[in-house]
């Protein structure tokens, strides 16, 4: 079994001692019931990763860095996802899924049909730490960004900034993925998938992410849930990547 896997912030070496607190240090002294000379491994803010020993004194946690791990080769595909933010507690199951997945970054996206919540520093907070919980269980060596909210408008003006942006809609001409998607995404490096709310993307909106560049596709016969659609289409990725 993989050692657990633990995110701090700032940039260590081999031979250097930190002190985990809250609830780093409660889940190993309480939920891991690690003890003194036990391993965990330590990922910092660059990426680099590390075994550690583990140091308990009552509940006092310290960890002593050993030799940094060789870094794993870079992914093919750095992907970024717009999700229409759903209703109820479903993005917290996007947010921990893509992590899961890969994904890179993470938009909170409204656009036309979006059902109005709150989407507070209190939400935000909330993924943020959802993605990192699911980044270290999933052994990832970095944690996805999650990014502020975005309205539909100012979203399509950062298409230009990636090598490929698809845009999947349940009104897309229906051309098996197998055959296109490779080609989309042969040359492409930096990708990014929008994803529309639970009442899906206008007309409007369609024509307008194509008119910025967007590769609108269809996913299929069947019309998908928002909390599934971007699962497929990071899966497909990944498929096309070879992971």
């Amino acid at each position: 079994m993989a050692a657990a896997r633990f995110f701090v912030e700032g940039v260590y070496g081999a031979g250097q001692t930190l002190t985990l607190a809250g609830d780093d240090a409660h889940k190993i002294v309480d939920v891991l019931r690690k003890r003194s000379g036990d391993t965990i491994q330590i990922v910092d803010s660059t990426a680099q990763r590390f075994e550690a020993t583990l140091e308990i004194v009552d509940r006092t946690v310290r960890a002593r860095l050993g030799e940094r791990f060789v870094p794993s080769a870079p992914e093919r595909f750095e992907i970024t996802v717009a999700q229409g933010v759903p209703k109820g507690q479903k993005m917290d199951f996007v947010v921990e899924k893509l992590t899961e997945l890969g994904a890179a970054t993470i938009v909170p996206l409204y656009s036309e049909r979006s059902v109005v919540v709150d989407t507070g520093s209190s939400k935000i907070d909330r993924w943020r730490r959802l993605a990192k919980t699911a980044a270290a269980q999933c052994g990832r060596d970095k944690i996805p960004e999650v990014a502020e909210p975005l309205e539909f408008q100012k979203l399509v003006e950062s298409f230009s900034d990636y090598d490929c942006v698809l845009f999947p809609w349940e009104l897309a001409e229906q051309v098996p993925l197998k055959t296109v998607l490779p080609e989309l995404v042969d040359s492409a490096r930096r990708i990014f998938v929008v994803i529309g709310p639970e009442g899906g993307f206008s007309h409007a909106e369609a024509e307008a992410a194509q008119r910025h560049g967007a590769h609108v596709i269809g996913l299929g016969t069947r019309i998908l849930r928002t909390e599934t659609a971007a699962l497929v289409v990071v899966a497909l990725l990944n498929y096309v990547a070879g992971v």
